[in-house]
């Protein structure tokens, strides 16, 4: 294994800003994660309000009885016994529950969290224990029933759950129907080539799905407690009932105060604005920033007259209807994507959270509401980010002259090139010379046409278009013929951007991480997680 670091696009300057830490993003985050003293400064916060969280025992033996379900190894028993010690800190980082676990970034997210939190214990020389946050409380069913891979015949393949979920419950409340597990099980094992760790792969998976009334989340942690159990990796959903009875004091807090709270989103939007940022979540005019469970569907609520409301008037509350609610039905009470951070930080002495660019930029928002609910932003680490590399294709980008960088960012033009120099005769440049001449000798006949009359100059512009639609298609055809005579080598350019920019996306975005263990094995993922920890947030090739 070789790692090379290698620039990957961001769709967020704040969260590249962020990476370097500038002068322009101080005053929107609490901590610069790449110096050792906001290590030192967090740990030292945190022990001073240690009993302005929620019960750490209690935490924890709900921890325990969770992962005991679904993530059962030694290791993580091993790590809840640590987080029992007064003096243990959390790295924790999460992400929403996926098929097969989603896209590689979860993977990538998990592996985070564990150097992380190794690298933080040698340099606070106390416990320091990764959680996994699963986002089962999220009721986006389309944005998780699928994964991709690419296919044996280096297509880019959609594997989905079967059946429809219509309705907006969270995910972790949704079961799915054994035979549909083995239905998206059947379409996987169809995809993935035959390998020597095919067979135990899929074993593994028919084990996870071996228990009735199974929802997707469940499925996620079993597998994710596969792949990371015993790195001592704790889970935890944020849909567990459960742990909805700790958090009530946190949710009476951002009910009560809810106003304020709102004031300092809009605050910390505007400061985020005129920093010369877009915002990365929405800030609502009257939002409530929860969610409230209502016969099964997720309602977004908002303040109007006085009263808590969704928008579709299913339900409406005073505040003091809403507080009683809480404390009888904690249940149905959910955090939104700016609640979530207060909420993490209400439960555990989270040291840092591991995130990804989208989620950096969106976090600047909660700053000032930290601070409304007595608490300070944690120091916010940048998940790890790999594109994996194999031989064979960094074999076909030696052969046609291209680079990472070339198939990010100008393949379909370097494509073109290389398929207009197989054109011996230069018929693409003789056919637009045509188009050229074609324009001219056309232009002075269309203006005297016109000048004999109106009907038979509009007459002329459509003949032009007709005869200039005739040469382009020509023009297209003998590209194809071209291109047909070229097919194996068109076939080895596709090889290229589909293994790192499948649909024009990053890999670690797209594809499903079990392409690469049935390809590779678990080998690579054991010593990528042996390899020191590169904590930048810069990207890496992952040549293997």
């Amino acid at each position: 294994m070789n790692l090379i670091p290698e620039a990957l696009r961001s769709g967020s300057p704040l969260a590249e800003h962020y990476l370097r830490y500038d002068e322009a993003i101080h005053h929107l985050y609490e901590y610069d994660f790449r110096d050792v003293s906001s290590y030192i400064a967090r740990a030292e916060w945190l022990d001073r309000t240690e009993d302005t969280r929620v019960d750490r025992q209690a935490i924890v033996s709900c921890l325990r009885s969770y992962n005991e379900r679904l993530n059962p190894h030694p290791e993580v028993m091993t790590s809840l016994d640590r987080l029992m010690q007064e003096n243990a800190l959390v790295i924790t980082g999460g992400q929403q529950s996926g098929l097969f676990t989603g896209s590689m970034l979860v993977i990538y997210k998990a592996a985070t969290i564990i150097k992380a939190a190794r690298a933080a214990e040698e340099k606070l020389r106390r416990p320091v224990v990764p959680v996994f946050w699963i986002a089962g409380e999220d009721h986006d069913w389309d944005e998780v029933d699928h994964t991709y891979l690419m296919s044996s015949d280096l297509e880019v393949t959609k594997i989905k759950m079967p059946g429809k979920y219509e309705g907006r419950s969270s995910v972790s409340d949704v079961t799915v129907d054994r035979e549909h597990w083995m239905s998206a099980i059947e379409q996987l094992e169809g995809l993935l080539p035959d390998s020597e760790y095919k067979p135990g792969l899929i074993a593994s998976i028919k084990e996870a799905v071996q228990d009735e009334h199974l929802s997707l989340s469940d499925v996620f942690a079993k597998m994710v407690g596969q792949l990371f159990g015993t790195y001592g990796l704790v889970l935890m959903d944020s849909a567990d009932p459960n742990l909805r009875k700790l958090e009530m004091p946190v949710f009476e807090r951002i009910i009560e105060d809810n106003d304020k709270l709102e004031e300092c989103y809009h605050d910390s939007a505007s400061r985020v604005v005129t920093s010369g940022f877009t915002m990365q979540a929405e800030v609502a005019a009257g939002g409530a920033n929860l969610f409230y469970i209502h016969e099964g569907s997720r309602l977004l609520l908002f303040k109007e007259n006085g009263r808590f409301i969704d928008r579709k008037g299913y339900v409406s509350f005073s505040k003091s209807e809403l507080l009683d609610i809480l404390h009888k039905h904690p249940e149905r009470f959910s955090n939104n994507v700016l609640t979530r951070p207060l909420m993490q930080d209400s439960l555990f002495p989270v040291l840092s959270t591991v995130l990804g660019h989208a989620e950096i930029a969106y976090w600047a928002l909660s700053k000032d509401a930290f601070y409304r609910m007595g608490l300070r932003m944690p120091i916010l680490q940048p998940r790890l980010s790999y594109t994996i590399l194999d031989n064979h294709i960094q074999k076909l980008m030696d052969k046609y002259d291209m680079n990472f960088r070339d198939i990010q960012f100008s393949f379909d033009e370097k494509k073109d090139a290389w398929l207009n120099s197989l054109d011996e005769f230069d018929v693409n440049g003789q056919f637009e010379q045509l188009k050229t001449s074609f324009r001219k000798l056309y232009a002075p006949l269309l203006e005297q046409l016109n000048q004999i009359e109106p009907g038979l100059g509009r007459l002329g512009v459509t003949n032009n278009g007709k005869i200039e639609e005739q040469i382009e298609y020509m023009q297209k055809r003998t590209k194809q013929a071209i291109a047909q005579r070229h097919d194996a080598s068109l076939k080895q350019w596709d090889a290229m951007e589909r293994a790192l920019f499948p649909l024009k996306r990053p890999q670690e975005r797209l594809y499903n991480v079990f392409y690469y263990l049935n390809r590779y094995g678990t080998g690579w993922l054991d010593e990528l997680m042996t390899v020191p920890a590169e904590l930048s947030g810069s990207h890496h090739i992952l040549y293997i």
